[in-house]
């Protein structure tokens, strides 16, 4: 079968940094093509260059064997090249419709912009997939899983013939995803060409045919999915087997004093009211179908949401609820409590400041208003050191990094702070399973030292491997209490479908 796209011989270097070398890759039409590496192997630069984001170095493209040259996004999409990005590049003070049709708006007779057009459009491919949205919403008001389906409906409502989807399920959840794999068999029985990147490995031998692995911006090889399993795949990314992904958990003789109690918490006016308690040296998730209030929980404690009622104590301090929406976050990194939002790009990082800014600015952040600045350096270096974080050095931009290692910083700032307790949403969202492993490691060494996390997770696997207890909630409250090293994924979805 001739390929719809070869990419042949590719390489891309910024500096010294190579981030791709000769590496080749070709699409088949009707295929779903799984790209698998670790973070920062190159697949983003492979699909960027594809995109026409990214001009290579080297190297040539192909469709259906007539040289291609793909100067900039428009040429990709003009050319039949559909990308749906893992960091999201929708525009916020934009309506979903106007960011559907950017660059390709339809015009009136009169000349001006069809709106009317662009709305009952949008609404009828984000219907495709399910959403009830209203088109003229703005995107700044919409959640992070619902601008990720805006991105999706986008990237395969442009009737390409090769759809890039990088990270796409990131911001889902289980039935979401459902949804889109329906839409994937769809485009692959029309015979388009999909470019899956995914880090759930489900997902990859669930929807893919094939898959090509990177590893360090090379070439390792390509497989028909039949020929391997999630352990002959792992050992291809990272070059060894992983052994087990999640560390032994704490004895019950390290569970100590209460390191956050909430007592009272009432998420809304009509809900009832939420008592829950982390203690120093223990990973408490937060765990239960999509959109039932943990994530509420979490921001309630920060000033990130503004519940009805509740109360803090956090060691011997007491705080009241609601807490301030403006200093809601600094008051609790000043009682040593971290918050670790899952949209980093939006609500973690300062993405054009250095690595170095980005981890210290939580210590400097915590000392009185007048006193002066600290020197942060030796910290810094040895959080990158822990954390393993891949950078050229500490003074490049942390926009700069790969999604993972962006999500190590994000962590490391709180490390390099000392917190005592940190509040994560996914703490692995669009993270290999190898810098999974690292984080599941850094955690657990973390409460170990006598801290404690509360965690939220759309992967209920994760949640039972990496924590001690687990609050089931479902309906802005607390349906069931478990330990993790007893709980299922049924018992999880039992409890919440029959509260």
């Amino acid at each position: 079968m001739t390929p719809l796209i070869s990419m042949r011989n590719v390489s891309k270097a910024y500096g010294s940094t190579v981030a791709l070398d000769k590496v080749s890759l070709e699409l088949l039409p009707g295929e779903v093509h799984g790209l698998m590496g670790e973070n920062g192997a190159g697949k983003s630069t492979l699909m960027k260059i594809l995109a026409g984001v990214v001009q290579p170095d080297v190297g040539s493209i192909l469709k259906r064997g007539e040289p291609l040259r793909l100067g900039n996004p428009k040429e990709a999409l003009e050319q039949g090249i559909s990308t749906v990005f893992q960091e999201l590049s929708l525009l916020p003070n934009l309506s979903i419709a106007e960011n559907m049709f950017l660059g390709k708006e339809p015009t009136s007779p009169w000349w001006g912009v069809d709106h009317q057009r662009m709305n009952h459009a949008t609404a009828a491919a984000l219907g495709e997939l399910g959403l009830k949205l209203d088109p003229a919403t703005l995107v700044s008001q919409l959640s992070v899983a619902e601008k990720q389906f805006v991105e999706i409906a986008r990237g395969i409502s442009a009737q390409a013939d090769v759809v890039i989807l990088d990270e796409p399920t990131a911001a889902l959840n289980a039935a979401d995803v459902g949804v889109l794999k329906r839409h994937i068999r769809r485009l692959k029985a029309e015979g388009k060409a999909i470019v899956y990147i995914s880090h759930r490995m489900g997902e990859i031998f669930d929807v893919c045919d094939r898959v090509t692995v990177l590893k360090d911006g090379q070439y390792v090889g390509s497989r028909p999915i039949g020929e391997l399993t999630p352990q002959s795949l792992v050992a291809m990314m990272v070059g060894r087997d992983l052994g087990d992904l999640f560390p032994p958990r704490a004895g019950s003789d390290a569970v100590r004093k209460p390191a956050l109690r909430v007592r009272q918490l009432q998420l809304s006016k009509d809900s009832a009211p939420i008592d829950l308690v982390v203690h120093c040296g223990e990973i408490v998730g937060l765990a239960g179908l999509e959109g039932q209030g943990q994530r509420e929980i979490v921001r309630s404690i920060v000033g990130c949401h503004h519940p009805q009622r509740g109360e803090l104590t956090v060691g011997e301090q007491q705080v009241t609820l609601p807490a301030s929406a403006q200093a809601g976050v600094r008051r609790m990194q000043s009682l040593g409590v971290g918050f670790v939002p899952e949209d980093r790009k939006e609500e973690g990082l300062f993405l054009g400041l250095s690595v170095e800014h980005n981890l210290s600015i939580g210590a400097q952040s915590a000392r009185p208003g007048f006193s002066p600045l600290g020197n942060f350096s030796r910290g810094v270096a040895d959080v990158i050191r822990r954390m393993a974080i891949k950078a050229p050095h500490d003074g490049v931009p942390v926009g700069s990094l790969s999604g993972g290692n962006q999500q190590k910083a994000l962590l490391g700032r709180y490390l390099l702070l000392g917190a005592g307790v940190l509040l994560i949403e996914e703490p692995t969202r669009g993270v290999d399973v190898g810098a999974k492993a690292e984080i599941y490691r850094l955690l657990r060494e973390y409460v170990q030292s006598g801290a404690a996390v509360i965690v939220l997770s759309r992967e209920t696997v994760e949640l039972i491997g990496m924590c001690d207890r687990l609050y089931v909630i479902h309906g802005n409250r607390i349906v069931k209490e478990m330990a993790a090293a007893d709980a299922t994924e049924h018992d999880i979805v039992d409890a919440a479908m029959t509260a």
